[in-house]
């Protein structure tokens, strides 16, 4: 099963991935992923993605299609995949289209409120990678493994303003062009659980 995530920043798309792909063994792939583990690595490639993911705006085309392309011949993707950062805008569909075919392509919709809430009080453990929020965990370490929390540079207000702005622009257009492929999540407040049920089912029967 080939699976692409549509949502604006902090609506939930990393969670509902993991979710799936405990339940449908396959593997997530994001990009936001794929250009820290460069970034980390000190690659050349990572540290001009870095160059515009502090600013708040989006990685060129040729740097991200060529990173995907990359990941999708590894072995763990035979059985499918999960696109989660990945197509951002037209062109990269349109270059998806000539690497591999979609079967299904899920839009979480978040208001935008909760969005910006998410944004200034998420919290990432320093060594597994957990991912909290301040709303509903006000420890300073992880619950999971004990090591600290940390905030990124750009979980702020204005950063998360420029980064929905881009998606409005180059990124909402996708749920016209994958029209006949989408369905429809919407983000509860309740938590992500209560948003990946009707999805799980929905997987389900599209599986059948």
């Amino acid at each position: 099963m080939k699976i692409i995530l549509l949502g604006a920043p902090f609506s939930g798309k990393g969670t509902l991935a993991r979710n799936i792909m405990k339940d449908f063994n396959i593997v997530q792939i994001s990009t936001g992923d794929l250009f820290r583990e460069n970034i980390k690595n000190g690659t050349k490639i990572g540290l001009e993605a870095k160059s515009y993911m502090d600013k708040g705006e989006l990685v060129p085309d040729t740097v991200t299609i060529k990173m995907l392309e990359a990941r999708l011949k590894e072995k763990d993707c035979k059985n499918g995949f999960i696109l989660d950062g990945f197509p951002r805008s037209i062109p990269q569909a349109e270059a998806l289209k000539k690497i591999t075919d979609i079967d299904t392509v899920i839009e979480l919709d978040v208001p935008l409120d909760e969005i910006k809430r998410r944004c200034v009080g998420r919290r990432i453990c320093s060594k597994c990678g957990e991912i909290y929020n301040t709303s509903s965990y006000d420890k300073s370490t992880c619950s999971k493994c004990g090591a600290p929390l940390f905030q990124r540079d750009d979980d702020n207000l204005e950063t998360i303003t420029l980064r929905l702005e881009v998606y409005e622009k180059t990124t909402a257009p996708l749920i016209n062009f994958y029209a006949d492929k989408l369905y429809v999540a919407k983000g509860s407040q309740k938590g992500p659980e209560e948003t990946y049920k009707p999805v799980k089912n929905f997987l389900m029967g599209l599986k059948k």
